[in-house]
């Protein structure tokens, strides 16, 4: 079959099509017949080198796919061959075939394409587990999400909405901030224009119970004060840099909870656990038309090289989808 490899780490042009073995399945696996993979920044950090494949992990690309399911193993009860359905898997995607566990694959919503439903794993899972299960997110909060316009972005903005959450987002220019707008956040700053900690802080609103942020280096201290007490800050990344001096004095007196997590390195058991709350709570809205996949660009897989390039730009709105 056909996959996307490299031999050294490096920019996009280091990615190429290669010719690999279809994977073989466990009992407990099924291998899937992909239509469509999500790209997502922790292929970007991997294909860099900064990011290897957890040991048991396919070092090809590709954390979440779409299609129809090709095989199935032997203890595989909730599926069939002919089966469509979506994963998020561990590594493989940017191939023709990858194999996911049965606890990770799920019919597709109604009402969705292949490419729609390839967007929904690695981001809707990450959203979720992080908003959600570690952010502890209650109604009515007010919560910052940084990165508006990212799949992440984009999926936690409208996790929260589910939540009656007063809704604060910072993206990179004026477009970015028009999107949201149509999203229903509540409070959109492009950053390149003013500093998000002033305008918040400056506001009526003043301050966030809940932040969610992948950005990091001088980020972290002002997240920590814009919280309210018993606010929590949640990291999934870390763009600009994971190291900063901060007052634990501020962390004592407010009473917040600094957390983090990676989606990747959790074991099947625990991403069952949010997939189930996917099933139940999410999944309903998407097929409802109230949760939206937004797609921004989609590309063959011999493209592979320029959808990583657009998502390298950052100009991007929203999932960049490849067709295998």
């Amino acid at each position: 079959m056909l996959a996307v490899d490299y031999d050294e780490p490096g920019g996009p042009e280091v990615l190429k099509l290669k010719e690999i073995n279809i994977p073989d399945i466990s009992k407990d696996e099924i291998l899937i017949k992909v239509k469509s993979a999500g790209v997502n920044r922790p292929d970007i950090i991997q294909r860099e080198g900064n990011y290897p494949a957890p040991p048991g992990h396919s070092k090809t690309l590709g954390l979440e796919v779409s299609g129809i399911i090709e095989k199935v193993g032997i203890n595989v009860k909730k599926f069939l061959v002919g089966d469509k359905v979506a994963a998020l898997v561990n590594g493989g995607g940017y191939a023709e075939f990858c194999k996911a566990n049965e606890s990770l694959v799920f019919h597709i919503p109604k009402n969705i394409t292949f490419n729609e439903a390839a967007c929904i794993p690695e981001c809707f899972f990450t959203a979720w587990s992080n908003i959600v299960m570690r952010g502890e997110i209650k109604k009515n909060q007010k919560i910052l999400i940084h990165g508006g316009t990212s799949g992440v972005g984009i999926a936690s903005i409208q996790i929260a909405k589910l939540f009656d959450s007063y809704i604060i987002t910072t993206v990179g220019n004026n477009e970015k901030v028009s999107f949201c707008k149509k999203l229903g956040v509540d409070k959109t700053i492009n950053y390149n224009e003013s500093n998000f900690f002033e305008e918040i802080k400056n506001s009526q609103i003043s301050s966030v119970d809940l932040v969610l942020d992948f950005i990091g280096g001088d980020y972290i201290n002002k997240n920590i004060n814009l919280l309210n007490n018993d606010g929590r800050l949640v990291n999934i990344g870390f763009q600009n840099g994971s190291k900063a001096e901060i007052n634990l004095m501020k962390i004592m007196l407010k009473r917040l909870t600094i957390t983090g997590s990676t989606l990747r390195i959790r074991d099947n058991s625990f991403k069952s656990k949010i997939l189930n709350s996917l099933i139940k709570f999410v999944f309903p809205q998407i097929e409802k038309k109230k949760i939206k996949i937004f797609i921004d660009s989609i590309y063959k897989l011999d493209d592979v090289v320029k959808a990583h390039k657009r998502l390298d730009e950052g100009k991007h709105i929203g999932k960049i989808v490849l067709n295998i």
